[in-house]
């Protein structure tokens, strides 16, 4: 059960602002080899982007809050 007091409740932010910003293409495909990753890794800027098909348009069964097979959450 959702206490939903406590979650109207305001909290401290641990963080000033976020930033969004849209990805480039070569964001997207990720490094070229192991060496630009490795390094990548050591920056602390490990990106990895994950793709695939969504063939439906659910997302979460209502009963059971799992995901729908072969919907957005599905892995």
């Amino acid at each position: 059960m959702i206490d939903f007091r406590s979650a109207r409740e305001p909290r401290g932010s641990t963080f000033d602002y976020i930033q969004i910003r849209i990805a480039s293409p070569e964001e997207i495909r990720g490094p070229r080899d192991s060496k630009e990753r490795e390094r990548l890794e050591l920056q602390g800027q490990r990106q990895w982007w994950s793709w695939g098909e969504v063939t439906k348009p659910e997302t979460i069964n209502y009963r059971s809050f799992k995901p729908e097979r072969d919907g957005l959450f599905c892995e």
